[in-house]
């Protein structure tokens, strides 16, 4: 069974493009790929939800993994790509946070809603206008 399995491997390890998606270069970064989609659909999202702890340590340590992908030897393009588009989820998530908490989005978002009410009321007031309107 040794003798199988060894085989088999020395079969898988021939081929270029198998023994790549059989390494740890391959399958390192296609599963980290799941913390830039989350943080590209997490976009979508209020930012009242943003954590700025959390999206201050992802730069980081994205930052720090775009250069180590470049840094090892060969160099991890798909690792590099998968730090790249987080890179870039999170610092848009970090201004989305600037923008809702420093920069006035928040007291914006609110004055929107009120004007929002308000339009309602109006138009309801109208509507029970036109009703006492009507029956005359």
């Amino acid at each position: 069974m040794a003798a199988f399995v060894k085989a088999v491997n020395a079969k898988i390890r021939a081929h270029p493009v198998l023994n790549y998606v059989c390494s740890t270069h391959f399958w390192g970064p296609v599963s980290n790929f799941g913390i830039p989609v989350a943080a590209v659909m997490d976009t979508r999202k209020s930012p009242d939800l943003i954590s700025a702890p959390m999206t201050g340590a992802l730069c980081v340590y994205s930052a720090t993994f775009m250069r180590y992908a470049l840094a090892v030897t060969p160099a991890n393009y798909l690792l590099f790509a998968c730090h790249f588009v987080n890179e870039g989820a999170q610092l848009t998530q970090g201004y989305r946070y600037l923008q809702w908490t420093q920069w006035g989005g928040r007291e914006q978002a609110a004055l929107a809603g009120a004007v929002d009410a308000g339009k309602e009321k109006v138009a309801a007031v109208e509507g029970k206008v036109q009703e006492l309107v009507g029956k005359k």
